[in-house]
């Protein structure tokens, strides 16, 4: 028998405080959504994203990412997907809410430096007006 491993990094069941996830509210789920962002988004890109928006209504925003296999095997095509995510969450309160966003990233993404990475796709997303604007 094992016994009870004890998860400290996790908060209690239900609560969202202390969690790194990305809940699926956050998240374009149907190939539909993706659908009408293309359709009815504007497209942005810049070196190596490609994005596309669309106002959705809701009082948060919503993400989807879109890794074509020619960027690599599925151990690169995933830490391109790590990369992105974590640039969402940690900016998270310094993007729009209200937005669809479907990101397609470019190749270089898997090997760029974080931070050139980070400043790039902050740049083509649509960022909370401050309150000193």
């Amino acid at each position: 028998m094992h016994a009870a491993v004890e998860r400290r990094d996790i908060a209690p069941e239900g609560s969202r405080e202390g969690r790194r996830d990305w809940p699926r509210e956050w998240r374009l789920v149907r190939r539909a959504e993706f659908d009408a962002v293309y359709r009815e988004g504007r497209r942005r890109s810049g070196g190596n994203f490609v994005i596309f928006a669309r106002k959705n209504g809701l009082p948060r925003g919503r993400f989807g990412m879109s890794v074509k296999k020619a960027l690599g095997t599925a151990v690169v095509r995933n830490r391109i997907r790590r990369r992105v995510r974590e640039i969402l969450r940690l900016h998270r309160q310094e993007i729009a809410p209200g937005w669809d966003i479907v990101i397609h990233p470019g190749r270089a993404t898997a090997t760029m430096k974080f931070a050139q990475l980070e400043t790039e796709l902050l740049g083509l997303l649509p960022r909370q007006k401050r309150e000193t604007e």
